[in-house]
């Protein structure tokens, strides 16, 4: 008897342990007190503003280009011969003006040939003073004789006269090539440059159309510039057209000049800066970027002034172009304006109001804004990505002076 109750109890004791927990557990959620729902208080956002004025804008436009000579080309010898002297300046890096020697190859074998040529032009004179001598005396023994008949060319000289002139001419031009050619021993400089790469020294022979070295010009230099079509519309290039570039009577001076364009490099902790201008635009459109060329010619960029360095050729450089002046615009800072062209606005019940503008230009620090925005305005510069248009805020800067002086300054 005693199994079989022992075993019963084995069911029945968790059964009765489940059934009391249960009876607490009800038992305490019926009287347990109830709880009382708070609302929380609504959260108001605190934003920075800015005062809206109209004011004009000047458009800045940045690109970047590399510096190139306005001109570049190779000295090449016109005659052969040994190189007998070369200039302190003939030296990679050298500068030379216009007219300078920056060579010369030895002169004698053709201060010798012009002395030959000089020589065959004074006997060819007076194989020519002769041949006129026996032409009058043709001319006279024909009157002599009596002859009525008109004399031929041949009985007159005329031929063999003709003939001695031809000589003389002959002469004098190869009197003149040879004093050429010893003027060429002399190799000058074809404008005010500077030396790229030297390719010859003292003693060296060389050739008739031998390079010798490779120079450059350094009265200025150009830069081009790539423009995109969003550039293109807020800039005055100087275009050329068909019938002003054929017209005889538009001189250069007359010609619309670019804008104002200023390059800058960075070198160390130090920026350097040089003014020029926009003179021409190229003919096509470049086909891989999709961009137009311009080219700015800054002038004199080796001058000394003060500490800056020259504007060597091969620079890279960044370059701000002024564009055109945008009457009656507002000038925001960029962070005030959300993606497809919307801003927040403050109202005078500080509510906020979700607005879209246009926008006409912007840039990494500024957005111009044409229309949608008023006079006077409160224009929110604080980053609201969860803003809800109605939504009242607390403003930081209550007379907005901070950022409307810094727009002003820019």
């Amino acid at each position: 008897m005693m199994i079989p109750l022992m075993r019963r109890m084995k069911f029945i004791a968790p059964l009765m342990v489940l059934s009391v927990s249960a009876i607490i557990g009800w038992t305490l959620i019926a009287t347990a007190p109830e709880a009382k729902r708070r609302v929380p208080p609504p959260q108001v956002r605190t934003v920075e503003v800015m005062p809206l004025r109209p004011r004009d804008y000047t458009v800045a436009i940045t690109t970047r280009g590399t510096v190139s000579p306005r001109t570049q080309s190779t000295l090449v010898a016109e005659i052969s011969g040994r190189i007998t002297t070369v200039s302190s300046d003939f030296r990679a890096g050298g500068f030379f003006e216009a007219g300078d020697t920056l060579l010369a190859i030895d002169p004698r074998d053709y201060e010798n040939a012009v002395i030959i040529m000089r020589a065959e032009l004074a006997q060819a004179r007076f194989t020519l003073e002769e041949e006129e001598a026996r032409a009058n005396q043709a001319r006279v023994d024909w009157k002599r004789l009596g002859g009525n008949e008109r004399p031929s060319d041949l009985v007159l000289r005329k031929p063999q006269l003709a003939s001695r002139k031809a000589s003389v001419a002959a002469a004098r031009a190869r009197l003149r090539q040879a004093e050429l050619d010893l003027e060429r021993t002399r190799i000058r400089a074809p404008y005010a440059g500077r030396i790229l790469e030297k390719l010859v020294d003292v003693g060296q022979h060389v050739s008739a159309g031998a390079t010798l070295a490779s120079l450059y010009a350094v009265d200025y230099v150009e830069i081009r510039l790539p423009l995109a079509d969003g550039q293109l519309a807020f800039v005055e290039l100087p275009e050329a057209y068909r019938e002003e570039e054929s017209s005889p009577a538009r001189a250069p001076s007359e010609r619309k000049s670019g804008p104002a364009v200023t390059v800058s490099f960075r070198l160390g902790r130090d920026d350097y800066h040089w003014k020029g201008n926009i003179v021409r635009t190229e003919g096509a459109i470049d086909t891989k970027s999709r961009q137009l060329f311009v080219v700015a010619q800054i002038d004199d960029p080796y001058a000394r002034q003060g500490n800056r360095p020259p504007l060597k050729v091969g620079r890279f450089v960044r370059a701000e172009i002024q564009g055109r002046t945008l009457r009656g615009v507002f000038v925001v800072p960029s962070i005030a304006v959300r993606g497809g062209d919307e801003v927040w606005l403050v109202d005078k019940d500080r509510r906020l109001e979700r607005r879209s503008v246009e926008v006409l230009w912007r840039d990494t620090e500024h957005v111009v804004i044409g229309k949608g925005l008023r006079d006077s305005e409160s224009l929110v510069v604080t980053t609201l990505p969860y803003g809800v248009s109605g939504a009242v805020v607390d403003i930081a800067n209550p007379d907005g002076k901070e950022h409307a002086n810094a727009s002003r300054q820019n």
